[in-house]
C-alpha cells in the first residue's frame, strides 16, 4: 500500500515538473503563448547566461529569466540615478527620478514573482510579471514629446526580458 501511494505521489510530482530539455523548446513555447516574446531574443538571452546550463526544466528557465529581468531593472535604475546626478535640467531630473521610482518598484515586484516561481505559485508570479512590464512603458511615456529619451535602450531591453520571463512562467502548469 505504501509503495502504491509513493508511486502515485511520484507520478503527480513528475507530471508537474514540465521537463523541457532545451532552451529552444522553452522559447518556442513562450513565443507561441505571447506575441511579445521574440524567439530569437529569448534563445540568445538565456543561452548567453551561464546559469542556463543548470536550468533543465521550464520552472528553472522561468526563474532564470525573472532573475535576468530583475538584473535589467536594477541596472536601468542605477543608470537613471547616474544620469540624474549629471542632468542640469530640473524637468529632466524629475523625469529621471520618476523612472527610477518605476524601476525600483518593478524590481521589487519581480523579486516577489521570483519567490512565487520558486514556491510554485505560477499564477501569482505571472500576474506580478505582467504588472512589472509596465515600468518600461510608463518610463517611456514620461519622455513623450522629447527629442531624446536617455534610457530608451535600457527600457527596451528590460521590457524584452520581462516578457520572456512572463512567457516562460505562464507556460508552467
Amino acid at each position: 500500500m505504501a509503495l502504491c501511494l509513493a508511486a502515485v505521489l511520484l507520478a503527480a510530482a513528475t507530471s508537474n515538473a514540465q521537463t523541457i530539455t532545451t532552451i529552444e523548446d522553452a522559447c518556442r513555447s513562450a513565443a507561441t503563448r505571447h506575441a511579445g516574446v521574440s524567439y530569437d531574443h529569448c534563445v540568445w538571452s538565456l543561452s548567453s547566461d551561464g546559469r542556463s546550463r543548470d536550468a533543465a526544466d521550464l520552472e528553472k528557465l522561468a526563474a532564470l529569466a525573472t532573475r535576468m529581468a530583475v538584473e535589467h531593472a536594477a541596472v536601468t535604475e542605477a543608470k537613471m540615478q547616474d544620469l540624474n546626478e549629471l542632468e542640469e535640467s530640473p524637468h529632466a531630473r524629475a523625469r529621471l527620478h520618476h523612472c527610477h521610482d518605476l524601476y525600483n518598484a518593478a524590481a521589487d515586484v519581480l523579486r516577489d514573482a521570483l519567490d512565487n516561481i520558486r514556491a510554485r505559485v505560477y499564477g501569482k508570479a505571472s500576474q506580478q510579471l505582467a504588472a512589472a512590464l509596465g515600468a518600461s512603458e510608463s518610463c517611456e511615456d514620461v519622455w513623450k514629446g522629447e527629442e531624446r529619451v536617455p534610457v530608451a535602450g535600457h527600457d527596451r531591453e528590460y521590457g524584452r526580458m520581462a516578457i520572456v520571463a512572463l512567457g516562460l512562467t505562464s507556460g508552467i502548469n
